[in-house]
């Protein structure tokens, strides 16, 4: 196969829900590699079709971790399909699937139309277009759990370059999600090419996706329902109060501890960090 599929998987319900998404892949993309950054390798040692290298979290919050999961499979394959850790495959993949060079998402609209009720955010997404030169009129968002990248004469590096920096910049003045802004201020500034393309070749399920079809009539709920069971016994597991409160405590002190690492890695370019 010249194409891969992809993911991060950091915690054991991200490692836990990426074993179903390895299992669907090998039942309905049989011989398809699933590429996946953990922080337990050994936790998918018995998948034949996944390729687990470890990862710690880098990122304040490992939105923009996903960037490394491209980095890495785009290295390996000529495409690569990103999806989250909790999604599944509800049949059988096309054999021959192609893409066009640069970023095809599945769903996406304008940068500026999906920030125009978030004021906040925005005001840092034009500064830092502004330090980039990037025209925001110009600029995508792309929805980021599930998108395909094919290589583009090596713009695609550059496009991973360009995300670094503009994570970093976000995560420096507290915005933290919405990583599919600096997927498309980052292909803007690369050149890399950016299409929608909302056909579902590969059949799927995303649980806020679904949520939304529900709602307007478009899929039965109770075909999805077990979809929906197992991944809530998986996400919400019942763990004691001493657990809850040392999960909590960990959690506080990795987020505090990588915005200090990330506030002293912006003393090395000052003025684009804190002017």
């Amino acid at each position: 196969m010249d194409f891969c599929f992809c993911t991060l998987a950091l915690g054991k319900k991200y490692r836990d829900l990426a074993g179903l998404l390895a299992r669907d892949i090998e039942t309905y993309a049989s011989g398809t590699y699933l590429i996946i950054l953990t922080d337990k390798v050994q936790d998918f040692s018995e998948y034949g079709n996944v390729l687990a290298f470890a990862h710690q979290q880098y990122h304040v919050y490992p939105y923009h971790d996903k960037r490394f999961v491209i980095a890495k499979a785009i290295s390996m394959f000529d495409s690569c399909i990103f999806l989250d850790a909790d999604m599944r495959i509800m049949d059988k993949v096309p054999s021959h699937l192609e893409w066009l060079p640069g970023i095809t998402a599945r769903s996406g609209c304008s940068l500026i139309k999906h920030n125009q009720n978030r004021q906040k955010q925005f005001k840092f997404i034009q500064k830092v277009a502004q330090k980039l030169e990037v025209a925001l009129e110009d600029t995508k968002f792309v929805h980021e759990f599930l998108f395909t990248i094919k290589r583009n004469s090596e713009r695609e590096i550059e496009f991973l370059e360009y995300w670094k920096i503009i994570a970093h910049y976000l995560e420096f003045n507290g915005i933290y999600q919405g990583e599919g802004n600096a997927i498309g201020l980052a292909a803007a500034k690369a050149g890399l090419p950016v299409r929608f393309d909302s056909q579902d070749r590969i059949k799927f399920f995303k649980d806020r996706i679904e949520k939304v079809r529900i709602e307007k009539g478009q899929v039965d709920p109770h075909e999805k329902l077990k979809y929906f069971e197992l991944q809530k016994q998986i996400e919400f597991p019942q763990y004691s109060l001493l657990v809850k409160i040392a999960n909590k405590v960990n959690g506080q002190f990795n987020y505090l501890y990588r915005l200090l690492i990330l506030k002293i890695l912006a003393l090395r370019d000052f003025n684009f960090y804190y002017r």
